[in-house]
């Protein structure tokens, strides 16, 4: 049945460009920027930018952390739709990573998905002191979920009740997907440039458009979509620095965060790809899933990275149930004094 609606979806989108009608024409893109801000100082004094809806005494926050190249408002979607069915029981907060968006611009030496992990804590610390937490990251996002689980599993065991990895994996990016992609001679000697003299490769954006962002932009999508919505994402890619792109390369190629696996053996996970994304692999997704005991597989067919935007509605179904699955076992444990 759920892949017959998905097959429906995917025809009228198709019919709706056939007949030159972008369905997201009308779409207030901009809809985050009017919730309440606040900016959280990493441990490191790097300024993060946070954006939070819904009340702050809600017993249920989410919080979402976003990918490589993207900012919070890559969550529109999911922002808008489940506002508007959680109403007033669930918090949502997001912020931009280090780098990315309207947050601060990091050393270099603290591009790394450790001290991303880190960055994801310090937005607890500050902005979700209390309640049950549940995490959803794409991508990158996902990793530094992970690499907070190993560096605070204190968090993970009181706090966390559930999570959503999209898109992403526990290691090995240098050997798949998009790892591949980017093992170049021409990408080597960019990251060179970058090092050494960072002020003078950030006026040739010309040189990372021509080398890296096509290579994010190809993967972005595995269906056609809103021209909109090609523009709203390219935007993501082409705003970011060309310092932080660069920096943040050699740790999404070669972090390793398989420990933190076995901290969620008692959380209810998500793992969410789509089968059609070259950037974290399917088969990269169904190991994620394998390796986590309480994990539910979503396979979203015909979907690229950029999932979430892609097929929001599969993602948000996602990300619904497994608050209200991670919640359920979180009251039986409070029924029967487990925490």
């Amino acid at each position: 049945m759920l892949g017959l609606l998905e097959s429906i979806a995917i025809v009228l989108r198709e019919t709706a460009f056939r007949s030159n009608k972008d369905p997201l024409a009308t779409e207030n893109l901009d809809l985050m920027d009017a919730d309440r801000g606040s900016i959280v100082t990493a441990d490191d004094g790097v300024p993060l930018a946070v954006r939070e809806v819904g009340p702050s005494d809600a017993e249920t926050t989410v919080v979402f952390v976003h990918g490589y190249c993207l900012r919070m408002s890559s969550w529109h979607f999911q922002r808008r739709t489940l506002e508007q069915q959680w109403g007033s029981t669930v918090r949502m907060v997001f912020y931009d990573q280090r780098g990315h968006g309207r947050s601060g611009v990091p050393n270099p030496d603290s591009c790394t998905i450790g001290q991303l992990g880190l960055d994801l804590d310090a937005v607890i610390r500050s902005v979700v002191p209390k309640g049950r937490i549940v995490l959803v990251g794409h991508s990158m996002g996902g990793m530094s979920i992970l690499s907070m689980a190993r560096q605070r599993s204190d968090v993970l065991r009181e706090r966390v009740i559930g999570a959503v990895l999209i898109s992403t994996t526990a290691a090995g990016l240098a050997q798949s997907g998009v790892g591949r992609s980017l093992q170049n001679p021409a990408v080597d000697a960019f990251r060179l440039a970058v090092r050494t003299s960072p002020g003078l490769v950030q006026f040739g954006r010309g040189a990372v458009r021509a080398l890296i962002s096509p290579v994010l932009r190809a993967a972005s999508y595995g269906t056609r979509v809103s021209p909109r919505l090609v523009a709203f994402s390219q935007s993501m890619i082409d705003d970011t620095s060309v310092v932080t792109i660069v920096n943040f390369l050699e740790t999404l190629e070669l972090h390793d965060e398989s420990e933190a696996l076995l901290e969620f053996e008692n959380i209810p996970v998500s793992v969410v790809c789509g089968d059609e994304d070259w950037i974290i692999p399917f088969a990269s997704s169904q190991a994620l899933a394998q390796a986590l005991p309480r994990s539910e597989m979503v396979r979203v067919r015909q979907g690229g990275h950029l999932v979430q935007l892609e097929f929001p509605e599969q993602v948000n179904g996602a990300i619904a149930r497994l608050v209200a699955r991670a919640s359920e076992a979180a009251g039986k444990k409070r029924r029967w004094g487990v925490v």
